[in-house]
């Protein structure tokens, strides 16, 4: 079946750049799209392929070894030199998310190499994407060691394959694009910065636009094939420009000028390390290729740092990446060339020609022009777009909009929600036990990888094999074998033992706020949302669940959904009110039902629970014991808690302290409040006190 062309995609022009950008040069290090759900990401990324230039193989070779150019470790070679070849078009192989890291990298079968001593090797997908694309979808949900290995292929253009003594080694360079959705969780830092660019990918908010998308996908799903003859002229035209780029590419000049000037906007931007300039200058290298010039330009540089810098820019923890076009702008004009003075051809490069319904659109220089929106595309006639929409109305003098509007007197101007603390650095919090959760950085588990605590037997056939015990249960029987002296041992299938590891996991912290009246103080509110989204941010870098519920008034809400989103979670932390009466047992009933709907959908993950309240209850009927039963109900369903204290004042009622003993937690005073005494707080139930009490009983902190 015909995929969807890549050139009847309609807008996305930065993606479309990012992507033919490293088809020219794979160096660069890949593309991340980063983009809500239904923007065509991934049928761009898959359309692709189509236009890739062919790639001669060595025949017969599974690790698509160029015939020009073996390579030498090649497990299936040494290849002749004149080894005989075939053409084939270039691959897109998929990288699942729920993938293992022998599909990935491949598989060394340890059993048979010591039963019958071969070396026996299955190639991984990083084998099959070799000369062609790897495509990895929601790349954020990948396990991160798995990210780590993609990403070092990725980087050194090998794979290296290491099981107990016995080693594999083979060329792994392809084309990287990962797709991403940031509202289900980002990329730590240390893994965004390897992809060389980044794109930000959105729907069309033009009408005319939105309406030619849908014209185009309807025209596609009632004939693909009639479809892809319609844009097979303009798909041949971008596949041979991609072609005559990358013959193009090793003659391309970088002056030492434009090389300061890459150099200049990477300080300016105060980007970190030295890979920002390393890909920005490839890029710019890639994109005067594409462009058909022999030498790097200004408009070169800026094409290529709107796609490299936004991601590896030094921002706060919460803010998504982003560039300042005038800043950049001012940044070229200061290393000495003006970024707007070269005119050139369209983005689309040479030979990029489409049918009479091209979507391309020409601003008169090399790279689109700065803007907000995709601008419309044409119809199916060809005629250029309309005029642009004209900019909103401003206010006319005497409208509400001229100034705000005044209070009426005998009324209360409602106070903002209080502000968060200051974000700050966490150690890690750690669930006592061990569990069998999935990969992470957070709690001990038992795990498919990590440090090796001992053997077992397999319950089918063993992955990972431990030799020591291998040996250990064989040497009984090597005489009854018939081992000859100073033979090799004689293994059978019995005698193998597989390693148990031992690792880390992720786990859910869900935070329970008190946020009724009695708590409404705004440092004492801030200095709670300060804790929470520090420990937000650990928690995504460690790939833990963070949510939030919140109790005030006539109920409790869940403010924050179990999620590893630390955008959406700024924003609603950061709006939290406070006010009203307190339904302590309404709180928790819905951290009760979060945490049984959690464990129905994953129910390897543990959860903490963190309670911060003065424990207090006035809302509901009989709302102590009802408080009381709820905690019980919590903590003979074995969640760990913590309760955080915050009474205050000179006389203390002490009501916390029976919560917490009904919840079978830890108690802290109000002291531990504070947004880094609350981070602290945690770590001493899951660190230094070594777990919660039993229930029944609690433990208080001083």
């Amino acid at each position: 079946m015909n995929g969807f062309p890549f050139s009847a995609v309609v807008g996305m022009e930065e993606l479309r750049l990012g992507l033919v950008l490293n088809a020219v040069s794979p160096a660069i290090g890949g593309v991340l799209v980063r983009g809500e759900k239904g923007t065509a990401k991934s049928t761009m990324v898959r359309a692709l392929a189509a236009i890739l230039p062919d790639v001669a193989v060595v025949a017969g070779c599974r690790f698509s070894c160029d015939p020009a150019a073996p390579d030498p470790s090649c497990p299936d070679g040494p290849h002749e030199t004149e080894a005989p070849s075939v053409t084939r078009a270039a691959r897109l192989v998929e990288l699942p998310v729920g993938a293992s890291e022998d599909r990935l990298v491949g598989a060394l079968d340890i059993e048979r190499a010591l039963t019958e001593g071969v070396k026996a090797y299955e190639p991984g997908l990083l084998a099959a994407a070799h000369r062609g694309v790897l495509y990895v979808d929601e790349v954020n949900l990948l396990h991160d060691h798995l990210v780590d290995l993609l990403l070092d292929a990725a980087a050194l253009g090998t794979c290296y394959v290491e099981r107990d003594g016995v080693s594999v080694r083979h060329a792994a360079r392809f084309l990287l694009v990962g797709t991403m959705n940031p509202e289900e969780g980002e990329l730590r830092p240390q893994l965004l910065d390897r992809f060389g660019l980044t794109v930000e990918a959105a729907a069309p908010r033009d009408a005319g636009q939105r309406g030619e998308v849908v014209r185009r996908r309807l025209a596609y799903d009632a004939d693909p094939a009639g479809f892809a003859r319609r844009w097979q002229d303009a798909e041949a035209g971008l596949a041979a420009g991609i072609a005559a780029a990358r013959a193009l590419l090793p003659r391309v000049v970088l002056s030492d000028a434009t090389l300061r000037q890459v150099a200049s906007v990477c300080a300016t931007f105060d980007v970190d390390g030295l890979r920002a300039d390393l890909v920005t200058a490839r890029a710019a290298i890639a994109h005067a290729a594409w462009q058909g010039r022999g030498e790097v330009t200004a408009v070169d540089v800026r094409a290529a740092a709107r796609l490299a810098l936004p991601h590896r820019r030094r921002r706060q923890p919460f803010d998504a990446p982003q560039l300042d076009e005038e800043e950049l702008d001012r940044a070229l004009a200061g290393a000495g060339e003006d970024s707007g003075d070269d005119p050139g051809p369209d983005d689309d490069g040479p030979g990029g020609g489409e049918p009479e319904a091209s979507h391309e659109t020409t601003h008169g220089q090399d790279t689109p022009a700065p803007r907000t929106e995709a601008a419309p595309d044409p119809g199916p006639d060809g005629q250029p777009p309309g005029p642009a929409a004209e900019a909103p109305a401003q206010p006319r003098p005497g409208t509400a909009a001229e100034e705000p509007a005044q209070p009426r007197l005998g009324t209360s101007v409602p106070r903002p929600p209080a502000a968060p603390g200051p974000v700050f650095r966490v150690k890690r919090l750690e669930i006592p036990g061990t569990g069998t959760g999935a990969a992470g950085r957070r709690s001990r588990a038992r795990t498919d990888s990590g440090h090796v605590t001992g053997p077992q037997r397999p319950p089918d056939r063993a992955a990972r094999i431990h030799v020591p015990a291998t040996f250990a249960a064989a040497a009984p029987y090597q005489v009854a074998r018939g081992r000859a002296p100073g033979g090799g041992l004689l293994l059978r299938p019995d005698d193998l033992r597989a390693a148990r590891h031992e690792g880390r996991e992720s786990n859910l912290v869900l935070f329970v706020v008190d946020a009724s009246g009695s708590m409404a103080a705004r440092a004492r509110m801030g200095a709670v949302k300060g804790a929470v989204l520090s420990l937000l941010l650990d928690a995504y870098q460690r790939r833990d669940k963070v949510g939030m519920v919140t109790f005030r008034g006539g109920g409790a809400e869940l403010a924050l959904p179990p999620t590893f989103s630390v955008e959406a979670a700024a924003v609603r932390l950061s709006a939290l009110p406070t006010g009203g009466r307190t339904p302590l047992a309404a709180g928790l009933l819905r951290a009760g039902d979060l945490l049984r709907a959690e464990r129905t959908r994953d129910p390897r993950r543990r959860p903490l629970l963190v309670l911060v309240t003065d424990g207090r209850a006035t809302g509901g009927p009989d709302p102590v014991a009802g408080a009381h039963r709820a905690a019980a109900l919590l903590a003979a369903a074995g969640v760990h808690s913590v309760v955080v204290d915050c009474e205050s004042g000179p006389v203390r009622l002490g009501l916390a302290a029976g919560l917490t003993e009904s919840l079978g937690g830890v108690l802290l005073r109000l002291e531990h409040l504070a947004a880094a005494p609350l981070a602290d707080s945690v770590r001493v139930v899951t660190g230094g006190v070594r777990g919660v009490a039993p229930p029944g009983r609690h433990r208080e902190v001083a």
